[in-house]
Order: C-alpha cells, then sequence, then structure tokens
C-alpha cells in the first residue's frame, strides 16, 4: 500500500490555520483521498491531557523546560497512535502545528538551544519530517487582534509581542533553512488568494 502523505500548518496565533485547515481538507477529499486532520499539542486522550496542562494560565509558573518536555511527551504520543498508523495506512495527515512549532515557541520564544530541541526531535520521530509544511504569516499586531476577538486568551496567548516577535522571527528563519518543505503563504491577503496559493501547491503532491 502507498504511504500516506504528511502536511503541517503553522505560524503565529490569529493567522487562519483552521480556516485553511477545512479547505485543505475538502480539497483533498474532493480528490478521493482519505485525510486525519489532527493538532499539536493534542491529537490523542493523553496529549489532550497535556495540551490542557500546556495552555490553561497556571497558578504555578510552568518552567521552560518542562514546558519543552510536555511538548515532546505529547507528540511521542500523537506520532505514535495517530500519525504513523494513518500514514501507515496510506491516509493523508493533516496536522495544525508540529515541532516546528517547538523550535519557534520554544527555541525562538523561549530561548532554548534549538540543538536540544534537535536532539529531542530526532529521539521522538525517528526521522519523521512533514511532507509540505504551509507556514501563515502575518504581522503580529494583526494576528493578535484576531486572536482577541476569539474570546479569552490561552497561556501563549497572553504572552507579550517581544515573545510574538521573536516567535514570527524563529519561524521565518526555519522557512529560509528548510524552503523546500516549508512555504510561507501571506496570512494579509484575502482568502480567496490564501486558498489558491494554498491549491497550487497541493496540485503539485496529488
Amino acid at each position: 500500500m502507498k504511504k500516506g502523505k504528511f502536511i503541517t500548518l503553522e505560524g503565529g496565533e490569529g493567522v487562519g490555520k483552521t480556516t485553511n485547515l477545512s479547505f485543505i481538507r475538502h480539497f483533498l477529499e474532493n480528490q478521493g483521498i482519505s485525510v486525519v486532520v489532527t493538532r499539536e499539542p493534542g491529537g490523542t486522550k493523553l496529549a489532550e491531557k497535556l495540551r490542557q496542562l500546556l495552555l490553561e494560565n497556571q497558578e504555578e509558573t510552568i518552567s521552560e523546560k518542562t514546558e519543552l518536555l510536555l511538548m515532546f511527551a505529547a507528540r511521542a504520543q500523537h506520532i505514535n497512535n495517530v500519525i504513523n498508523p494513518a500514514l501507515e495506512r496510506g491516509d493523508w495527515v493533516l496536522s495544525d502545528r508540529f515541532t516546528d512549532a517547538t523550535y519557534a515557541y520554544q527555541g525562538g520564544g523561549r530561548n532554548i538551544d534549538t540543538s536540544l530541541i534537535a536532539w529531542l526531535e530526532q529521539f521522538v520521530q525517528s526521522g519523521l519530517q512533514p511532507d509540505l509544511t504551509l507556514l501563515f504569516d502575518a504581522p503580529i499586531e494583526l494576528g493578535m487582534q484576531r486572536a482577541k476577538k476569539r474570546g479569552s486568551l490561552d497561556r501563549f496567548e497572553n504572552e507579550q509581542l517581544a515573545f510574538f516577535n521573536q516567535v514570527r522571527k524563529a519561524y521565518l528563519h526555519r522557512a529560509q533553512q528548510n524552503s523546500e518543505r516549508i512555504k510561507i503563504i501571506d496570512a494579509t491577503q484575502s482568502l480567496e488568494n490564501v486558498e489558491k496559493n494554498i491549491q497550487q501547491l497541493l496540485i503539485t503532491m496529488v
């Protein structure tokens, strides 16, 4: 059986990943492709509990190291129980965030040494990488305006603008380093133009 494809969506807060994930799912399903939609942190019962710990505003301060290890603990469950089985079945996996988010948020935002992230990445993923990553990029202020309209902010969304500027910088650096896999989508465009950009990339894969 032909192995499935793995597509991830990345970007800061309020860049429209959820909306575009739905568009991608419908596009692929219209091509007769079986699609598994998931997210990080999360994707399994245990990983969703870890997500709750990571996103809730806690009384106790979560250290940068704890945050990083919880991310990879959730990812290990996600890969083992959802992503790899789906790809082996021949399904395509669409994930709202994956390891590029760790390089951006924990590496860029929290200033954790990226060599440590790379070691954990290899340990947990054993070489697994997305076939395509769509990085939705927009100015931080615009993204946060959109995020605030969704309601109460989670632990990450409550960070300062300086944090998100570092996250965005790290994402763009990752895209530069991995230009064959990571494709930048200008999220300030109209939704119609964003969808056209996405469709052009997907057509080359199906």
